[in-house]
């Protein structure tokens, strides 16, 4: 076997995230037996699909298609697509943007890896860190950083909204900005919990970073503007000094690999950089079917009108096979459902690990992934990700009907 470099053995080496893809991947290949609760595939959902088939039709017919496959754009994105993208947030969010803000990178995980690396590590003899401000968070994040200690991070602050329900909040009494924090990073919707930061602590959240003179990171995969699958309508804005990540998979664009991030001019300006070096240049097909529909209003229309209905409703349905599974025969709770694709189920007390429930239900034909990949950054062991799973209710009703079913059984066999 080679000898690795440290950061090679950093990258090279399993994660949670490599787990996750691995099991898509034989799910959705060579095991289609296998009920898929585990990934974050989008849904097939009809509308979506017949959307974005037309706009592959119109690019062969009128021939666009060749120059889509043919050219290398510049790294930082097409300048066309730069100046539309931007104007459509100027338009429909009301965000103070220009080409200059908007960096177009080859999806929102490849942009999240260049930026930590980019703000934090090992700077001028000194450490330098990035501090997610609100765990569980996603799986993606955590064997991103390039050097020991790089992340650290805070408890959440849990609330009991409901019967069998939680809610997920900033602790800013254990938050500290201490000298050595380089930016904040949050999912919002969260990934994994669809937890929806609440209009106070993003404001708060935004003052400690300005205060600090460090970016904050928001990253929007699944809510505003687009898919916009937050069920509550929150509508995060973009400031100076902040970082918005947008990506085009969960508009069911994911094999695209495509993702925007608004940032300052430097800050778009040095990732443009930095793709260059790792990448090149960014796929143009992604950029090509979007840029028609950033001059109208078929793109805002899309999430409210047929994207987060249809999660909402598969959210509902997915939450009431559980809720009658469980009963009250163990502790139990879910998230409240406020966006994203997924539930966060939680067994209070569960008597083995989330890891052993999920290579028992990997026996059963189903894929889930277990709680403590979404805990990272920690110095001290935290047992409730362990008592956690993450559910997805993209596939088809009978799947996750069946797979949801299984879990409870097994959950309620083990207690």
């Amino acid at each position: 076997m080679p000898l690795y470099s440290d950061i090679g053995s950093r990258l090279a080496g399993p994660s949670g995230i490599q787990e996750l893809m691995d099991d898509t991947g034989s799910a959705l290949t060579t095991h289609p037996d296998m009920r898929m609760l585990g990934g974050g595939q989008p849904a097939a959902i009809p509308a979506v699909q017949k959307l974005w088939r037309e706009r592959m039709q119109v690019m062969l017919d009128d021939g666009s298609i060749d120059k889509t496959l043919l050219n290398y754009d510049p790294p930082g994105g097409n300048p066309v697509f730069r100046e539309h993208f931007a104007a459509f947030l100027k338009r429909e969010c009301g965000w103070k943007v220009t080409a200059e803000n908007v960096a177009v990178m080859p999806s929102s995980q490849s942009a999240c890896f260049l930026l930590f690396n980019l703000l934090a590590g090992d700077t001028a003899g000194k450490k330098r860190r990035i501090l997610f401000p609100l765990l569980p968070d996603y799986i993606g994040y955590a064997n991103q950083a390039l050097s020991e200690g790089q992340f650290t991070a805070c408890l959440p602050r849990i609330a009991e909204t409901a019967p069998h329900e939680i809610k997920y909040h900033v602790d800013f009494d254990r938050l500290r900005i201490t000298p050595d924090i380089a930016a904040m990073c949050v999912s919002c919707p969260t990934n994994p919990t669809g937890n929806v930061l609440a209009q106070n602590e993003f404001d708060s959240l935004h003052a400690l970073a300005d205060t600090h003179g460090i970016p904050l990171i928001i990253d929007n995969a699944y809510g505003h503007p687009f898919p916009g699958v937050i069920h509550n309508g929150f509508q995060p804005q973009w400031r100076p000094g902040m970082i918005f990540s947008i990506s085009m998979s969960k508009v069911g664009l994911p094999g695209a690999r495509t993702a925007m991030i608004v940032a300052d001019a430097p800050i778009v300006k040095a990732l443009s950089n930095m793709n260059a070096i790792v990448s090149l240049a960014n796929g143009n097909l992604g950029q090509a079917l979007l840029l028609p529909l950033l001059k109208d209003d078929t793109l805002i229309k899309l999430g409210p009108q047929v994207i987060r209905p249809f999660y909402r409703e598969r959210s509902d349905f997915a939450k009431s096979v559980l809720a009658s599974a469980l009963g009250d025969k163990v502790p139990w709770a879910l998230h409240a459902q406020e966006g994203a694709f997924f539930l966060w189920l939680w067994a209070n007390g569960l008597p083995i690990t989330a890891k052993e429930l999920y290579d028992r239900l990997k026996e059963r034909k189903v894929l889930v992934i277990p709680g403590h990949y979404f805990a990272f950054g920690l110095e001290n062991e935290w047992r409730h990700p362990h008592e956690c799973l993450r559910l997805t209710y993209s596939q088809p009703r009978n799947t996750v009907q069946e797979g949801l079913e299984i879990i409870a059984d097994e959950i309620i066999r083990s207690f």
